[in-house]
């Protein structure tokens, strides 16, 4: 679906993937609520649309919309940034590194599919596995 802007009209979708230091499975039951939560509050602050998301215990999967203006690393640094000032597990909870891909309709349907198809807890389009 294309989003609209002031002068543009556009799709550019990002695939996004980021693990916890050292694969930790820390992120279960209410941490991963509240990640979930930080994440869908950042996506908003930054006029990024989440198509589908899930938490599970030691990595974040994202499958979200933004703006041409808004560059995937700096989306993953604010995502990163916010879920730690908001005191889940302090600056150390993350590995520095992340997984990024761009989409088009067909992969974007392929990503989708693959998150919906999860064993998770299902809550609309940002689910939770592991709790």
């Amino acid at each position: 679906m294309y989003r609209k802007g002031s002068y543009t009209i556009y799709d550019i979708r990002y695939h996004i993937v980021w693990i916890t230091k050292y694969c930790k499975p820390v992120m279960l039951g209410k941490v991963a609520g509240r990640c979930r939560e930080l994440v869908r509050r950042a996506c908003k602050e930054n006029e990024v649309e989440n198509i589908k998301g899930h938490v599970s215990k030691d990595h974040i999967h994202l499958f979200v919309s933004a703006l041409p203006t808004k560059r995937a690393s700096k989306l993953v640094q604010l995502m990163k940034i916010g879920i730690c000032r908001n005191s889940i597990g302090g600056q150390h909870l993350w590995a520095r590194r992340y997984f990024v891909t761009s989409s088009g309709n067909i992969a974007g349907e392929m990503i989708r599919e693959h998150i919906e198809n999860q064993d998770v807890e299902k809550d609309d389009d940002f689910r939770i596995s592991g709790s």
